[in-house]
């Protein structure tokens, strides 16, 4: 009888609202916006002989410590080809196509990202997670993340163990 199991994590307190503009080219984008994004999990790995896959509170606690630091801030893409982010007194600005755009230091947050996209959102975040030595130690073979940018729009990026 095989012992495989996937476990779920899809709490209501896995989210996270913030701003955002998707970059299409070198002289296009969306307007400055805001997402309600929620994130989910599935971990697959193979029961314990004491009825356990893994304490899910590691994962949990991991997972809501991400969100919020992403809650209530401007998201921007640090790897974007198009965008010259720069540090200019107490702003962050953001030089696009003809465009200036500047922000307050604490209402920015640049991540290592092309475009801040559910597609980016969810790899990053999957890196985040196994980058922590407590969670790549699970005794997990796959972790799947999904990140949703609305009702029925979501992205997912797939982690499997080495």
């Amino acid at each position: 009888m095989s012992r495989d199991i996937s476990i779920d994590i899809a709490k209501e307190y896995l989210h996270f609202s913030a701003a955002h503009f998707t970059v299409f080219s070198a002289t296009e984008r969306e307007n400055l916006h805001g997402h309600n994004f929620q994130v989910e999990a599935t971990f697959r790995g193979h029961v314990g002989d004491d009825g356990l896959c893994f304490d899910y509170n590691v994962v949990k606690t991991r997972l809501k410590t991400l969100c919020d630091a992403l809650d209530e801030i401007m998201l921007l893409p640090g790897r974007c080809p198009h965008l010259e982010i720069s540090v200019q007194q107490n702003h962050t600005v953001v030089a696009f196509h003809d465009e200036r755009l500047p922000f307050l230091h604490r209402d920015v947050k640049v991540l290592p990202v092309r475009n801040v996209t559910v597609e980016e959102l969810a790899h990053w975040l999957i890196g985040e997670l196994t980058g922590e030595p407590e969670i790549a130690a699970l005794p997990v073979t796959e972790i799947e993340l999904r990140v949703s940018s609305g009702a029925g729009q979501w992205a997912r990026a797939t982690w499997t163990s080495p």
